[in-house]
Formats: C-alpha cells, structure tokens, sequence
C-alpha cells in the first residue's frame, strides 16, 4: 500500500483497546480493519462493539493485505513476541508500553524491524498531547531562561485498593517504575533529549499486599519488584532530573516541575493529554496558568502520526527508538537500586519535533 488510509489491526482486546478503537475508528487516514485476541469471543464482541469487520487470532489479522500497522495491546510478557510476529509478517508495530520487559527483548524487536526496513512505534504518545506539546513551546521560546533541573513525582498507595486483580502490577516489569515511569521517562526525553547516565535508590515497604476489591478482596498476594523508586538523570548539556515513583506513599503526587534560570514551569500530568500548564518569574509569589493548544484526542494519536509518517515518508514521534531508550532507562534505574552506582546510558535517540500548530486527528489527509 503506498497511499489512501492506513489499515491497521489491533492485537490485544482487553479494556484499554476500546479507548484506541473509540479513537482510531473516529481518524480518517486511518482504517481499522481487525481485532485479534487470544480469546476469539472477546475479540469478535469488541470487533462488533466498534464496527472492525474482520475479528479472530493474531494469524487472521496478520493474513489481511491490507493490514499496514498492528497496534500491539497484549499484556507486557507478550509485547515482544507479538511484536515479532508481526515484525516477520512484513507488518509495521505500534505497542503499548513497556517496550518489552529487558533489554534482551528490546534488542531482538529493534533488530528485526532494522533487518525487515519496518517501523516500531511505542505508547505513551501522551507527550503528543495539548500540554506537554505547548510545555515543549515554551521550553524553546525561552520562557524560563536555560533549564537548570526537573523535579519529577508519581506518589500513591498503589492500584491494589480499586484494582479486582492487582497482583501482576508488583510482578517482573510492573511496580511504580515500569507502570508508571514510561509516561514521566517519555516526556522528560521528549523535552530535554537522551539521558547520559542514571543513578538510583529502592526500596520495597511491604512483601505482601492485600486485593481491596472485586470478588478476590482480602486475598494476599506477594510482592516481587521495588514499590518506591527514587532516581537521579543526567541529561547532558541540560538539566538534571530527580524522579520519584512510588506506590508506597499517602501522599498522592503527580508533578513535573522545570526550574530555569528566569522561572519555572510546572507541567501537567503526563498521563493526560490536557492541561493545565503554570508558569512563574523568579519573583512571582505564585504560579500564572498558560493556555495550551494543541490535541486532547488521547491514546491513539501516535498511531495516526506514524500512519501519516508512513505515507509522508517522515519520522514518527512516538518511535521505537525513543522507546527503547525509556526501556533502558528503567532497566539502568533498577539495575541501579540494585548495585548503588551509576548506570551508563548505551543507547541514545532524538527529541521528537513538535506536531504541527494545525495537525488535526479529524481532518483526512491521505485520501
């Protein structure tokens, strides 16, 4: 396919798929032509929810022609054999976040798509969105002066209390760092480019924690990964960044705050697609908000910028290797905690380039 619409099939069709389908199938460059699923009734009920034609196993979308991209929702263990699979069948791959699970998975999923000339596009592409887009704008136009360093926060009890199955949250690739991190990691990359080094401190507050709700509460389950995380980055020749994630706190915290030479910033919740976004001078007795314009469509747009890249024959913003790099910043922060030293960073990327003032998910530019 070289032009017209983007076919793309969805893998994965757990709760998170109908926000991507509720998206996708409203985009106009983008054509959603199946939904696989381990679960053949599951997908097909989902298909049919969204009006997707064709529904079955990963075999079925991977055997449509028409299918360019495979969006890649299975669980974390699975993203990297998915993604293989579709690698192989001459499909470019956007997945959810993480990556994959190592660095050794990573490598593999970075080497097919090399090998096969195919593209790798990775949630979060929160970082797309209206405020942290208008944050990048003011960042380069000077607003606070010269960044000097970031202090970065996501503090809660953890998901265990509203969660009806919480237990793979604190399992192998889960915990505050890999839940959480790849949405604050993104953004800080997306705004102040490759970190050169990392170092880190963790600790685990409870060896078992208890489900809070559904038909499982009050069941017990162990806890296998750190559950508060405290990391220092260094970006080089920028700020250096401070990062908590924690799911040991009562203090419930979402922050990123820049501090310039003329100011600070103070971002919007990575998680989130909108604002606000608020602004101080070095003598302002508190924080201004700033508008913000851009798009609040949410989870789906970094498909739709690599499907418009595709045609276009441009770089995508939400990259494989942006990424992979996030991915090695986590495995660095852990493998930190760890040994108590610092971890050089290997591998590098690009700031993504700002969307364009009037890209719009609604208008059809491929037709």
């Amino acid at each position: 396919m070289s032009n017209g619409p983007v076919g793309v099939a969805l893998v994965g069709a757990g709760v998170i798929s109908g926000q991507y389908l509720r998206n996708l199938t409203t985009f106009p460059d983008v054509r959603v032509l199946a939904v696989a699923d381990l679960d053949a009734d599951r997908a097909a009920t989902v298909a049919r929810e969204h009006g997707v034609p064709v529904s079955g196993d990963l075999g079925t979308a991977l055997a449509l022609p028409e299918v360019e991209i495979v969006v890649n929702l299975t669980v974390p263990s699975a993203h990297a054999a998915v993604a293989l699979e579709a690698l192989r069948a001459g499909k470019h791959v956007y997945g959810e976040k993480p990556f994959a699970m190592d660095m050794d998975e990573g490598s593999k999923v970075m080497a097919e798509a090399a090998n096969r000339g195919l593209r790798l596009g990775c949630a979060p592409d929160t970082f797309l969105g209206a405020g942290l887009q208008s944050a990048l704008h003011a960042l380069r136009a000077g607003l606070i002066g010269t960044p000097v360093a970031v202090a970065a926060a996501t503090q809660s009890l953890g998901p265990e209390s509203w969660h009806p199955n919480p237990e793979f949250f604190y399992q192998p690739g889960g915990g505050p760092l890999f839940d959480l991190g790849p949405y604050y990691l993104t953004a800080l990359v997306s705004l102040f480019g490759p970190v050169e080094r990392v170092a880190a401190g963790t600790r685990k507050a409870r060896e078992q924690r208890v489900v809070g709700s559904g038909p499982k509460a009050g069941t017990a389950f162990p806890v296998d990964v750190p559950t508060h995380v405290n990391a220092l980055l260094d970006f080089p020749g920028a700020a250096t960044a401070t990062a908590t994630f924690s799911f040991d706190s009562p203090v419930n915290r979402r922050v990123i705050e820049v501090i310039g030479t003329e100011g600070a910033l103070s971002l919007p919740d990575p998680n989130t697609f909108e604002g606000p976004l608020l602004a101080r001078g070095l003598h302002d007795t508190d924080w201004r908000e700033l508008p913000v314009s851009g798009t609040t469509v949410s989870r789906g747009i970094g498909v739709l910028d690599l499907a418009r890249s595709l045609r276009a024959g441009t770089p995508h913003r939400a990259s494989g290797e942006l990424a992979y790099h996030v991915l090695e910043l986590m495995s660095s922060i852990a493998q930190s905690g760890e040994r108590s030293e610092f971890r050089p960073i290997t591998s590098t990327t690009t700031a993504p380039e700002p969307l364009p003032a009037d890209w719009d998910p609604h208008a059809a530019t491929l037709s």
